[in-house]
């Protein structure tokens, strides 16, 4: 959802864009496009202004943004999370499962910040472009951006 709300600034590049357009093309309502709009400012990916004409726009340009960057500040830093409840100690599986799990976790978060660490949001914006030069334009099509 972060590197949607952020490909869409993008497009806008200084024009501030309220977080019910926003909410529109992620198909979510506007208040969990404000709470994400919040991490991403503390992160210093974006700045709002209010009023009549406020909105958000990106804090810097497309190339400056490292996926990264915008994974830690907006995710736990884990790709799935370990129960929340201890397992049974007994069995020899529950006894072990914590263990394998946390290796497990830990390379997929090397593999994640791996390939993140090498992607900007210019990437993102580049690729959109390449699959929407692909597209075939239907009347169906519903752009909620215009």
């Amino acid at each position: 959802m972060a590197v949607h709300t952020l490909t869409l600034l993008a497009r806008y590049e200084e024009k501030p864009v309220n977080s019910e357009f926003l909410a529109c093309s992620v198909k979510t309502n506007a208040v969990v496009i404000r709470r994400l709009l919040s991490e991403l400012a503390r992160a210093n990916f974006v700045v709002s202004q209010a009023g009549a004409n406020g909105g958000t726009r990106l804090a810097r340009e497309p190339e400056k943004i490292c996926l990264l960057g915008v994974y830690r500040a907006v995710e736990n830093g884990q790709v799935f999370a370990l129960p929340r409840n201890a397992p049974d100690k007994k069995c020899d599986i529950g006894r072990n499962i914590e263990a394998v799990l946390g290796e497990i976790q830990s390379c997929l978060d090397a593999a994640v910040e791996d390939v993140l660490g090498k992607m900007t949001l210019a990437d993102a914006v580049r690729k959109i472009e390449e699959f929407k030069a692909g597209e075939k334009k239907t009347k169906k099509d519903k752009d909620c951006l215009k």
